[in-house]
């Protein structure tokens, strides 16, 4: 059965796929086309370059420039939402944003993982994991958030800080090193 299944399927369903298909490739062409038109004249009016790669789209939304996105179409954003400057949201898996959301500048959010095994990588295969981030959530500057994270509703995520496991709710995160 998985013979019949398509890479983006694959992909979505979080098994093992080949990002170097050629419908994959073309879905992050589109996404990457769609970004350099906002980055390069960043206003309100074309945020829709953005925002219609969205898989949800809120009514109350900043993105500040410089955000790239892999597919766009993985990304469900909640209201009020607030992206700074220079954000990459890699959504070869499911992004969940909550409502009330802050992501400061430089805020990375991984979807897509690798084999841990050098011969398995060779081969070129990922696997995403979906990453869930509650409602009133801040997230501080320069945050990288790994495959497979839940950040809980109201958490606050420090500065710099590599988010590789779940976060409670309303708590302060700043890493493993608290």
């Amino acid at each position: 059965m998985n013979e019949q299944l398509t890479e983006h399927d694959k992909m979505l369903g979080g098994e093992w796929f080949n990002p170097t298909d050629q419908d994959l490739r073309l879905r992050r062409e589109q996404a990457r086309l769609a970004c350099a038109k906002y980055n390069a004249h960043p206003s309100k009016g074309n945020l829709r370059h953005v925002t219609r790669l969205l898989k949800t789209k809120p009514k109350q939304m900043v993105i500040e420039p410089g955000f790239q996105c892999d597919y766009g179409s993985n990304i469900c954003v909640g209201e009020n939402f607030f992206a700074n400057f220079n954000c990459v949201l890699l959504d070869s898996g499911l992004i969940t944003i909550g409502d009330n959301v802050l992501l400061g500048p430089d805020v990375h959010i991984y979807t897509v993982d690798h084999p841990r095994d050098a011969v398995q990588r060779r081969q070129g295969l990922c696997q995403a994991q979906p990453v869930v981030i509650g409602d009133d959530v801040w997230i501080g500057a320069g945050v990288k958030i790994l495959p497979g994270v839940s950040i809980g509703e109201g958490a606050i995520i420090g500065a710099n800080t590599l988010v590789k496991r779940d976060v409670t709710a309303f708590s302060r995160y700043m890493g493993d090193a608290q």
